[in-house]
């Protein structure tokens, strides 16, 4: 069983600052501003933002999720989760601002949004990266993520990176024991 002083040390990045999680609805200004930088960051990578319809009611619990990371109080960083099928979610909007990069932040977002998941009874996860976004494709690959057939707007696009993983307490999901909130911790 989890103490608070376990639940404080998996939230402690790198440096040993601790990442704090607030659920958002997708359409919040601070949502909406932090999807705004990655969008950007897209631009910049790859010429356009991504295409791929989202509508912010898919992001509202138990369909969904969408979290910003704080550290200090400052908005670090943002994910999501959506259901795609009865038992698969998509990660989507996996971001996280520069000044916060190489702390551990990304690593915390996808595995809240991995817990919050499986709490929501997916039995696995799927997202959709580029080959443009090496940082982001180390980061799934040390999480377990691996290849999984296209889908959606970008299944075919020169580039596009499919990767997914099962749920579970051994691949990050949520332990019986593991005292976890259903939409945030």
């Amino acid at each position: 069983m989890s103490t608070s002083a376990d639940a404080l040390d998996d939230r402690r990045l790198r440096d040993g600052a601790v990442v704090a999680f607030r659920a958002l609805p997708y359409d919040d200004p601070l949502a909406q501003d932090l999807v705004g930088q990655v969008q950007q960051e897209y631009v910049e990578r790859y010429g356009g933002p991504d295409g791929a319809a989202v509508d912010p009611a898919e992001f509202v619990p138990p369909l969904g999720l969408f979290l910003v990371a704080e550290v200090g109080g400052v908005p670090a960083g943002c994910g999501a989760w959506r259901a795609i099928e009865p038992d698969v979610a998509e990660i989507k909007r996996v971001y996280v601002r520069p000044g916060f990069r190489r702390r551990g932040v990304a690593e915390q977002i996808v595995a809240r949004l991995e817990r919050s998941a499986a709490e929501a009874g997916h039995r696995s996860v799927v997202l959709n990266s580029g080959d443009r976004q090496p940082e982001a494709l180390a980061l799934y690959a040390g999480a377990g993520y691996r290849p999984v057939p296209g889908y959606g707007i970008y299944a075919c696009a020169p580039g596009a990176v499919f990767l997914g993983k099962e749920l579970g307490a051994a691949s990050g999901g949520v332990g019986k024991d593991e005292e976890v909130s259903p939409w945030v911790s």
